[in-house]
């Protein structure tokens, strides 16, 4: 039996976790991955390794996709293997994109297998980038589902159409509630502005363009199995969604998804409008207003993070499989989760779960089989899988059948930069459903069964204790800038003396919110030079410091929406020169974060460029980046790839043209004195009393 499977990434697989891959794979086996790796480590991402978390050490014979939570569409950071790739350079903008090439290239895999070895079964596991930002469609899509104007009457009037759909089609209860529009979260499509509209409108026609592009890029490659013969007998399991739909765009959206992570959560709409005519190209890195997220999310209410809700834990699935599913278009209404994927594989494939990998025990299997619900007849057998736990950033849920034990929601998903619920266990309001009666959960009846709410708090504690969900954690922008494992720990200065490309952010000298010190020592041949020292980042943020037309320049993408360049009076003479770029930084750093504190991240700084000792340029930030680049561009030394930290001064890959004798790094993190510790320490007392 042959075996497709799309479905969200998880992450940090342990060494008694053997993979679906890697049993398979010793099974006899063809194993593949396509698209998006959000598995692999940050410290582990680079070329250094160790490659044990890359898909090709769990088990993926083959891999042909990003590393990363999400990337540029138009220019990803894309590997085959462990090695990175670069097959849109040199093609004319808008005319690759990996949707096109991830599909273009499993079809190849699939007949590869086929031609050399028609007997030998397969497994691709297919993860694209879609329906995650950045949203890239083509240009081709973009127009097809604007001519179609589904969304010119607004997100109130597409919840209700979508509700009314699943009424029709029977996929939800009859007696299924819709709770009313949040106007405290998200205003009515009525109270928006013309221009807000036409902004709103735009966003969300990329949106679906990508989710309609994507689906017929997928429908090549299931075509490609019908073509060889071989349809009847795959299992296509069809997992489609972002969590719940994503509304880390904010209520008006950005072009940027790299500002949204830097703390700029609501960019005025008159400022997006100047990408409006670019909005899904290779010039943004989009997201859409949550507005259009919570219509999507219907009959269910909240987003992607809010893991609490069902609006941002359910999926749609489809399976299929014709030579034993006959049941076609049956409608299965059973609880499963994620979890239950891979013992359906295993059950239907005949295989046991291992009891050992690599002489290493494996921990018991997760989750329950999905294959009973299969034939018709169990259409409506009670669900196997009767408990399930959920968090995420300290908001959870406990699932027992049919009750739901969840906590209210008290943090939208762009509301992610204040000071973390210090106890987002018990610091909670709790709310009760059952969900046989109440399919949106949209009836609280925690008041009138107390009891019921304490036994599944208890339930909620155990199961995790089992899984290792404890020490629950609550903060969101944080995470990105708190301290964790990097091969970089520890080190305060940095040297390289060959040109490096591709070295990823988690494993590159981390600069931000603090002082540091860059110094390029090279030789300017005769007749000038130019071309990239060192940059990292790009088009959506980061920094750079090269030679234009023989000058030296550092300059700093503050997320596209500013530029802010020291640059020397003249060019290089031919022969020896030491070009330094020194920044102190003005605030107290991420240490502020240890006390739930973010006043040490983002604050001013003075640079200085220099020239062979002599400052030829100095300037004041008022702000900087708080807390992180371009995560899908990397940092490289001698040239630039993928994209640009300013299309105006150069295009990528932009070689230095001197020759590079020596680049050094020095970073000086801040330390907080006695003072600063006690002040934030208070601060933090203050807040705990106000809560």
């Amino acid at each position: 039996m042959r075996q497709i499977i799309q479905r969200p990434a998880i992450k940090n697989v342990a060494k008694d976790k053997a993979t679906i891959g890697r049993i398979l794979l010793d099974n006899g086996y063809a194993t593949s991955w396509f698209g998006k790796d959000h598995n692999t480590p940050a410290f582990a991402a680079s070329q250094v390794g160790p490659f044990d978390q890359w898909p090709t050490g769990m088990g993926f014979e083959y891999f042909y996709g990003f590393v990363g939570g999400d990337a540029n569409q138009w220019e990803p950071n894309l590997f085959r293997n462990t090695t990175q790739i670069y097959p849109f350079l040199g093609k004319p903008p808008g005319t690759w994109n990996l949707i096109t090439a991830m599909a273009d290239d499993a079809i190849d895999w699939l007949n590869r297998i086929d031609h050399t070895d028609p007997s030998k079964p397969f497994f691709l596991h297919y993860v694209p980038g879609a329906s995650h930002a950045p949203h890239h469609p083509t240009k081709e899509w973009v127009d097809k589902i604007h001519n179609m104007h589904l969304f010119d009457d607004g997100w109130n009037k597409l919840q209700e159409r979508i509700f009314e759909n699943q009424e029709r089609l029977g996929v939800i209860p009859v007696d299924t509630k819709l709770s009313p529009w949040p106007t405290d979260v998200i205003k009515n499509w009525d109270d928006c502005t013309p221009e807000e509209k036409k902004l709103f409108i735009r966003q969300v026609e990329v949106f679906a363009a990508y989710v309609a592009y994507n689906d017929y890029e997928l429908g090549r490659v299931i075509q490609a199995v019908e073509d060889m013969g071989k349809l009847d007998n795959t299992l296509i399991i069809y997992v489609n969604g972002d969590n719940g739909t994503s509304a880390e765009g904010g209520p008006l959206g950005t072009p940027n998804e790299v500002a949204f992570f830097n703390g700029i959560n609501m960019m005025p709409v008159d400022v997006q409008m100047k990408w409006y005519d670019v909005w899904g190209t290779e010039q943004t890195y989009n997201h859409m207003s949550a507005g259009w997220s919570w219509a999507f999310d219907a009959p269910f209410t909240w987003y992607k993070q809010n893991a609490s809700r069902l609006g941002g834990i359910g999926q749609n699935m489809a399976i299929s499989w014709p030579a034993r599913i006959k049941d076609k278009g049956g409608l299965r209404k059973q609880f499963c989760h994620v979890i239950d994927i891979v013992p359906t594989i295993l059950e239907v494939s005949g295989i046991p779960a291992p009891e050992y990998v690599d002489g290493i025990k494996q921990a018991p299997m997760e989750g329950t089989s999905l294959a009973y619900t299969f034939d018709a007849k169990n259409a409506k057998a009670p669900t196997k899988h009767k408990t399930q736990y959920f968090e995420m950033m300290g908001q959870w849920a406990i699932y027992n059948d049919p009750w739901l034990l969840s906590t209210k929601v008290n943090r939208a998903p762009w509301e992610a930069f204040g000071p973390a619920n210090p106890d987002p266990l018990n610091n909670q309001v709790l709310q009760l459903y059952d969900l046989s009666k109440d399919f949106s959960q949209s009836q609280d009846i925690a008041s009138q069964h107390p009891d019921k709410v304490k036994e599944l708090k208890n339930m909620f504690i155990n199961e995790a204790k089992k899984y290792q969900v404890f020490r629950l954690d609550a903060s969101v922008a944080a995470r990105i800038v708190a301290p964790r494992p990097n091969i970089t720990a520890g080190r305060t200065e940095f040297v390289y003396t060959r040109p490096m490309t591709g070295l990823p952010q988690g494993d590159s000298p981390m600069i931000l919110d603090a002082s540091y010190t860059i110094t390029a020592d090279i030789t300017v041949p005769e007749g000038g030079a130019e071309g990239m020292i060192l940059t990292s980042g790009g088009r959506f943020g980061g920094y750079g410091f090269y030679l234009l037309k023989g000058k030296p320049v550092f300059l700093w993408n503050l997320v596209d929406l500013k530029r802010i360049k020291w640059e020397g009076p003249d060019a290089l003479t031919p022969g020896k020169h030491t070009v330094e770029f020194d920044f102190k930084y003005g605030g107290l750093g991420a240490g502020t974060l240890a006390f739930n504190n973010f006043s040490g991240l983002g604050r001013p700084g003075t640079g200085t460029l220099k020239i062979d000792g002599k400052e030829v340029a100095t300037q004041k930030m008022e702000k900087t980046l708080p807390m992180i680049l371009q995560w899908d561009e990397s940092f490289d030394v001698d040239s630039d790839t993928l994209t640009g930290v300013n299309d105006e001064d150069y295009k990528p890959p932009f070689p230095l043209t001197a020759k590079l004798n020596k680049l050094t790094i020095k970073v000086d993190r801040p330390q907080l004195s006695p003072a600063d510790i006690k002040s934030l320490e208070e601060a933090m007392r203050n807040n705990k009393m106000s809560e």
